[in-house]
């Protein structure tokens, strides 16, 4: 039986702090002239048929749902009126993957990601160091996996002398350090970079060296902010992190603007059980807005360090793991998923080869346990069907396929066909979300959305285009399971100045368009958001 999942909220307003409904969800709003995009299989009905509509929003849910001008004017009343002017409506947007504080470092980093070698990502230190002399230099998003030869410390030590330097890797699972650094962050001395586990604990460090800036309050909430503008109104934060404690503090201090699910990793489940929450429980009492998500597990590593765990081999000769390695025995795996759900807590498991897949999931069917395969970029067919049968979500970041494409035709040439499995996850009945893992991409839903649907980044054909979503499926797998706006559900909405699925509208026949998927995708890129609302409130206008 799987860990039950989050609670319902109660009926607007209904058993919730008379303070908490003044801060979250007054004024009463209303929206006028809208046209609502359905994401169900079959359009929804009863809300105004093909016409504009109005919608009410009130005590954080959507109160009515009418065509313009047909609420009773008693019912809205001292609502806040906005008008939509015939622009799309959509369900609010989620993004299900996301360290919020590494991304909102991110602006302050220097950018490696359009670097193609060693030689010139020390250029670029060496440029950064002779701009601001003295300061630490924390550089982000190279793949070092494309270089023609690995990374040295001593190349680093010599443009860097003692001003620590950190250059963190695009996948996020290893770093680039001088020596300064090094010994900073309480890391043995070496030439080589620091990889999966030694340097996920030594992230948490990075503080010590370039202060909080970063990741201060404010910084958080010009990240959230910037993800309201996409018209996000929740995110799963997969942040190593204070925990709980820390995102209260930092919810009090303005943080508080859009639904947030904070997971947990092992190394804080302790304090987690002592506090007894539960996946779903709110981490401020009265406000649904932030709430327990998963416990986060990492069970393998990454493509991009070849330390992701494959049934089979990598296609490189002298790699030390020639087919990755899991991060975790299966007898701790299966300890943590038990704990975990004996204790009410889902478990999002990353699990970026097929074999990770293929053990979490007998992990998952042995205990019962409950939530995600996070990533799932390589997955056997037997284990799709499997993951549907449990009833675990698939947590998928499209884009990565963008960046992922030619190593893996590189060194996983035998097996890209079952790379992102997207198309045989939905047609298997998993319950499919989308994410961007930002940094590692873009906090972006519609760049996600776009490469579900095209699997190309760029002027190249799809990249088997078999696996791709449509544009409804690809906008259905961003929302959070809410396929409409309809009365009763939560009032978190968007709206856009274009329809997102135009392409898939009826032809001259009436007969459905056969859409091209790289004009979909275009048109995805190019969502234009004007309004977006979550619990009620206005936290992005145009």
């Amino acid at each position: 039986m799987a860990a039950p999942g989050p609670p319902r909220p109660p009926p607007a307003g209904e058993g919730r702090p008379a303070a908490y409904r003044e801060r979250v969800h007054e004024p009463d709003l209303l929206i006028r002239e809208v046209r609502p995009v359905a994401l169900d299989q079959e359009p929804a009905t009863g809300i105004g048929g093909a016409g504009p509509v109005d919608v009410l929003l009130a005590g954080g849910r959507v109160a009515a749902v009418a065509p313009t001008g047909a609420l009773d004017p008693t019912l809205v009343a001292g609502a806040e009126t906005l008008a939509g002017e015939g622009r799309w409506l959509l369900p609010g947007l989620w993004d299900q993957h996301v360290h919020l504080g590494q991304w909102s470092l991110t602006s302050a980093r220097l950018d490696l990601a359009d670097v193609r070698s060693a030689e010139q990502a020390v250029r670029r230190v060496a440029d950064r160091l002779a701009e601001l002399p003295g300061l630490p230099v924390v550089g982000w998003g190279h793949r070092s996996a494309g270089w023609p030869r690995r990374p040295t410390v001593a190349e680093l030590d010599r443009v860097s002398g003692d001003v620590p330097v950190v250059l963190i890797s695009g996948d996020a699972h290893h770093a680039w350090l001088n020596t300064a650094a090094l010994l900073h962050l309480a890391l043995p001395v070496r030439d080589d970079v620091v990889r999966e586990a030694e340097w996920f604990a030594a992230y948490g460090r990075l503080a010590s060296l370039v202060g909080d800036d970063g990741t201060s309050p404010a910084a958080y909430r010009r990240a959230l902010e910037a993800a309201a503008a996409q018209g996000v109104v929740g995110l799963v934060d997969f942040e190593f992190s204070g925990g709980a404690a820390e995102w209260r503090q930092r919810w009090a201090e303005g943080c508080d603007l859009l639904r947030v699910r904070m997971a947990v990793y092992a190394d804080g489940l302790d304090a987690v059980l002592a506090e007894g929450l539960r996946t779903g429980d709110p981490l401020v009492p009265g406000d649904d807005r932030l709430t327990m998500g998963s416990l986060k597990i990492i069970s393998d590593g990454s493509l991009n360090t070849r330390t992701a765990w494959c049934c089979a081999p990598y296609a490189e000769p002298d790699l030390v793991h020639p087919a990755g390695l899991p991060n975790l025995d299966a007898a701790e795996l299966h300890r943590l998923l038990a704990t975990a759900h004996a204790h009410g807590l889902t478990v999002a498991t990353h699990a970026i080869g097929d074999a990770a897949a293929a053990a979490a999931l007998d992990a998952y069917a042995a205990t019962g346990a409950g939530g995600s395969i996070e990533h799932a970029q390589l997955v056997a067919e037997p284990d799709v069907q499997r993951l549907a049968a449990l009833g675990l979500r698939a947590s998928v970041q499209p884009a990565h396929l963008l960046d992922d494409r030619d190593l893996a035709e590189r060194v996983w040439p035998d097996r890209t066909a079952r790379c992102f499995p997207l198309r045989e996850l939905l047609d298997a009945g998993a319950d499919v979300v989308l994410g961007s893992d930002a940094p590692v991409a873009p906090l972006d839903p519609w760049l996600a959305m776009a490469a579900a649907v095209h699997r190309s980044g760029d002027e190249r054909p799809a990249w088997h285009a078999e696996q791709a979503l449509t544009p409804r499926e690809a906008l259905a797998a961003s929302t959070d399971g809410v396929r409409s706006v309809r009365p009763g559900g939560p009032a978190d909405v968007v709206l856009v100045d274009d329809d997102p699925l135009d392409p898939e509208a009826p032809g001259a026949s009436g007969a459905p368009r056969t859409p091209d998927a790289a004009e979909a995708a275009r048109r995805l890129r190019a969502a234009s958001v004007s309004l977006t609302v979550a619990a009620g409130r206005v936290v992005h206008r145009r």
